[in-house]
């Protein structure tokens, strides 16, 4: 038995058939106010290619752009400060920003002392 997604109680045809102000509602206050704000050039530019091609790998740089219920599905190129991070927006993802997923910090793994070490930090305890 599959499970049907809803957001706020409303499903994903619902939220789809909404315009941008109602579904505005629907989220946490501080997505809320950026979307009545309005969106920028960029975001707008970023939406119309979306809805030009959706198969497409978009990439951008607008990791402070809300995710709309029309990029559900879509395959974005998140740019992370470093690289293009692949996100694949799916429904749960709705009302969170584009930058939630793709991380800018990684955990840094230390191994043994490099080459030009000096002589002190060459020093490995046996215990």
């Amino acid at each position: 038995m599959a499970r049907i997604f809803k957001y706020k109680g409303k499903t994903l045809e619902e939220l789809k058939s909404m315009s941008l102000e109602e579904f505005s509602r629907l989220l946490p206050s501080r997505e809320r106010r950026s979307l009545l704000r309005g969106l920028s050039e960029r975001q707008k530019k970023l939406l119309e290619e979306i809805k030009k091609d959706r198969e497409e790998f978009h990439k951008t740089h607008e990791r402070d752009m809300v995710i709309l219920p029309e990029m559900v599905d879509v395959k974005l190129g998140v740019y992370n400060g470093k690289e293009f991070k692949r996100v694949t927006i799916i429904p749960e993802m709705l009302g969170h920003r584009l930058g939630e997923f793709s991380l800018t910090r990684h955990r840094v793994m230390h191994s043994s002392p490099g080459a030009g070490a000096t002589r002190g930090s060459k020093h490995i305890p046996l215990k």
